[in-house]
């Protein structure tokens, strides 16, 4: 999509659904709390994304999300914060950010005061890079993004969101080479 909607800081959402429907929506990195439960993994990530980049928390409008929202917002007290109308979340008895449309979605990022990012040209890292590096398309590459990932403080993913999260958490050249030598 070329008018597609960038969102520069780092969402915050529940689960795994509210990830896909969130950029089935906008081009933006989640971080998903998996409920209240946090690891502390996912506070450090949550922690790294927050002073770099800023975070908007964008949980449920039920009453789970609200409890996870107000322990986000005690840590991160200037996290931006998207709000989804309960009517706007729910679709047969379910409440969820998974549940809402794109434009819904959209419109409460935007309401957030989100940073919307103009086309910035090429990414720092390609997929090329991926797999020139062994990120992708080798046996081990699953092992490997989990170990730079954990070192880079970004977290796992798989080959295209660890490329996302390469290049939205500005990570270098440098700290990417480094990581991966620290970790052959």
């Amino acid at each position: 999509m070329a008018d597609e909607m960038r969102v520069r800081e780092i969402i915050v959402v529940e689960g795994r659904d509210d990830t896909a429907a969130i950029k089935k929506s906008v081009d933006a990195v989640t971080i998903e709390t998996h409920g209240y439960g946090i690891t502390e993994r996912t506070w450090k990530l949550i922690e790294k994304a927050y002073a770099e980049k800023g975070i908007i928390i964008f949980t449920d409008p039920d009453h789970a999300g609200q409890q996870i929202r107000k322990r986000l917002l005690q840590r991160f007290p200037k996290a931006k914060e998207a709000f989804l109308d309960r009517s706007d979340a729910e679709k047969a008895g379910d409440i969820g950010i998974e549940n809402a449309t794109s434009e819904a979605i959209r419109a409460a990022l935007e309401k957030a005061h989100c940073v919307v990012e103009k086309d910035q040209g090429e990414p720092r890292f390609t997929m090329e890079d991926m797999v020139d590096s062994g990120l992708v398309g080798q046996a081990d590459s699953a092992l490997r993004r989990q170990s730079v990932g954990k070192a880079l403080g970004i977290g796992y993913g798989n080959g295209k969101s660890f490329l996302q999260k390469l290049n939205k958490f500005g990570i270098t050249a440098e700290e990417l080479y480094k990581a991966i030598g620290d970790h052959r």
